[in-house]
Parts: C-alpha cells; structure tokens; sequence
C-alpha cells in the first residue's frame, strides 16, 4: 500500500468519524453527553491531522515547535529522526548545525552537518554563508586543539588567516552597501561613546551568547569576548534573561 493511498484511507476514515459524531450530536438531548461527544470529535480531528500529515513534516514541524520554546535537546532529536527517512534534506541539515552551534556551543557537531549541506547543496541559497560558519567553525575548534601534538600551531595559525580573509570578502562583499535589515534594526544599538567603539544589545527570548555572537560577528565562536565584557551583569552564561543589556566589544 502506497503512502499516497494510506492518507487517502485515514481521510475517509476520519470523514466517516465525523459524520458519525454529528449525527450524534444531533440525535443526544442531554448537555453533558453533547458536550462529551464535541470533546471526543476535537480528538478525532486532532487524530487526523497527524494521520493525514506526512511523517517526515510532521517530525520538521515537531522540531520546529521544541525550538521555539527552547527544549533543543528534543528538537535535535526530532530533527536527527528527520534525517533517517530523508537522509539528503539540506534544509535539515542546516537547521540542526545552527542548534549545534548557536544553542549547544558544540562546533564539532555544526561542521559536520554544515558541511552535509555543501555536500548535498553546493549551490543552495544558504551555501555562501555556510561556507563562511565552516572556516569560522574550524578555525575555533582547531585552535583549541593546537596545544596538543595532533595538531600544529602552523596549521592553526594558517586557517587562521583564511578565516580572516574570507570575513573580508564578506564584509565587501554586503558591507559597503549594508543596509540594516530589521533583526539588527530592532535591537542593536550604537553607545555614544565617541572612542568606546562599543555596542549595546538588548538581549531577546532564546538567545544564547553564540547567537548574539553570530548577530554581531558572522561567527558564534566569539561569545567568551561578550562573556567577559558582561561579567557583571551575566550570573549564567547559558540562561540569558530577556532583556537585560550587554555591552558588544569592538570587533
């Protein structure tokens, strides 16, 4: 039996379901049965929707819904879920390395599934900016590594500076005709100080110190510089109170 052919059945059957419980309804006098069976036709509904809802979308918008209301451990799995019957999904991949990153601090995990992106969508609309979190990416976790003899400081020090470079082919690239879109419109501002160099942010519901990071610096690998310019004000670095103010450091 197809897929197709299986959602096809499940309408029918919620369809007669229904028409059964509306010929009750109007058949039963009584207030409390009436109200009991209204009840029972809401969780047919509710039934159906996940009977006609393909699977793999319904686990995306499972996913989706975890995130919002901050539980990314759950919309990790539920995205990794995803991905076992759909193995290929770049938009998948996507979302799971700006958990990793952003909400998890874990950059071994991002690059793995920014660059199953690449791999998957060379050309996608998101490529140019991924490509961009991978050098950053490597860069931050092979810099932390270089103290050990697996890797060179050479090595480090040469990503390094092509992480450098490729900032500056980004910043010339939407820099000089920036114009301010309106996440950053609507909550970064510039501080009066004429040589301070400095930026406020007020901080918004979810957001972790990578992700103010990545707002600011197109990479979440600087969120300990924000850290330590908010010792003050940040009693816990992974539960940010929505809006209290943090100073952003120069760049």
């Amino acid at each position: 039996m197809t897929s197709k052919s299986g959602r096809q059945q499940a309408c029918s059957l919620c369809s007669f379901f229904l028409r059964v419980a509306g010929w009750s309804a109007a058949i039963i006098r009584s207030t409390m049965h009436r109200n009991a069976l209204w009840i029972l036709i809401a969780i047919i509904i509710t039934g159906c929707d996940r009977m006609i809802t393909p699977k793999h979308a319904q686990q995306l918008k499972d996913a989706e819904t975890k995130a919002a209301s901050d539980d990314f451990a759950r919309a990790i799995s539920l995205y990794e879920s995803a991905l076992e019957d759909r193995p290929t999904d770049a938009e998948v991949h996507y979302k799971l390395a700006l958990l990793y990153d952003d909400k998890m601090n874990d950059p071994l995990d991002a690059l793995h599934h920014f660059k199953r992106y690449l791999a998957i969508a060379p050309s996608g609309a998101r490529a140019n900016d991924v490509k961009g979190f991978v050098k950053r990416d490597e860069v931050a976790l092979l810099t932390s590594l270089s103290g050990d003899a697996v890797i060179s400081r050479t090595e480090a020090t040469r990503l390094r500076n092509e992480n450098l470079a490729l900032r500056k082919e980004l910043d010339e690239a939407h820099g000089r005709t920036h114009t301010v879109t309106s996440e950053q419109a609507a909550t970064p501002a510039k501080t009066k100080g004429p040589d301070t160099g400095r930026q406020t942010y007020v901080v918004q519901h979810g957001d972790t110190l990578a992700s103010i990071s990545r707002k600011f610096y197109k990479t979440s690998t600087r969120w300990k510089q924000i850290l330590d310019a908010n010792r003050d004000v940040i009693n816990d670095p992974k539960k940010l109170a929505a809006g209290q103010t943090l100073v952003i450091p120069k760049r």
